[in-house]
């Protein structure tokens, strides 16, 4: 009998039956595991009139679990900057356990990096425009992101290189 509380073995993802042997990839869960909202210079930040510079970082890390389960992690930072000050700086870090079974690496290695993060990056998205609306400002509403195509420009430019594959998988 598995242990109620662990999600992780109740799935039975490491178990096969022999039989099917086709390549499975899927979300078991997601969730936020960080998330800071600074708001530094309210309530003066509201009656700035400059039009604001918003940065955007965001960076993607996979983390193995347990057999064939992987934490992707898709860290995204906003700030918000006038020449008065910053008006507001979000951290998020928004995660997923992933499962996998029956991979040639490169495909997991494809999914861990840019699948999971491009359907991860909606709900990460309405999280950041709510956290940006509840401290005080109009919601920020962040463009869709080719992760796929990132993906591939980030290979190939290391394969120029001359460099293995990025990530921590």
């Amino acid at each position: 009998m598995a242990d109620e509380d662990n999600i992780i073995s109740d799935l039975n993802l490491g178990e096969s039956n022999g039989e099917d042997n086709s390549p499975v990839a899927g979300i078991i869960s997601q969730y936020v595991k960080d998330l800071s909202v600074e708001n530094p210079n309210a309530p003066q930040s509201f009656q700035w009139q400059d039009q604001p510079q918003i940065d955007v970082q965001f960076n993607i890390g996979a983390t193995p679990l347990e057999g064939e389960v992987h934490e992707v992690e898709l860290k995204i930072v906003v700030t918000s900057r006038s020449d008065a000050g910053t008006a507001f700086a979000v951290d998020l870090s928004y995660c997923a356990l992933v499962g996998m079974r029956n991979l040639a690496d490169a495909q997991a290695h494809a999914f861990l990096f840019a699948e999971a993060p491009r359907i991860l990056f909606p709900f990460a998205r309405h999280i950041i425009a709510e956290a940006v609306r509840d401290a005080g400002f109009a919601p920020l509403m962040l463009e869709p992101i080719d992760f796929n195509g990132l993906y591939v420009q980030q290979l190939a430019s290391q394969q120029g290189a001359g460099a293995p594959p990025a990530g921590n998988a």
